[in-house]
């Protein structure tokens, strides 16, 4: 049975969310062996980094918005 164009595309996002998910689960079950200071220091960095791209973010935002005005 051929599939739709959306049919197809939508099962390949499928696929590549579970290729994601068995990475992921990949990535926490090499966490789990860590230990705990590790994996807190770890989180730390992730957190800073996530905090200076959601700041880029607003700004960037922010100066569009100005500009359209």
């Amino acid at each position: 049975e051929d599939l739709t164009p959306l049919e197809q595309e939508v099962l390949d996002e499928y696929e590549r969310l579970a290729d994601n998910m068995r990475r992921l689960a990949s990535v926490l079950d090499a966490m789990a062996d860590r230990p705990t200071t590790e994996i807190l220091d770890g989180l730390r960095e992730l957190e800073r980094k996530t905090s200076l791209v959601f700041t880029l973010l607003k700004a960037s935002v922010y100066s569009i918005v100005l500009q359209q005005e």
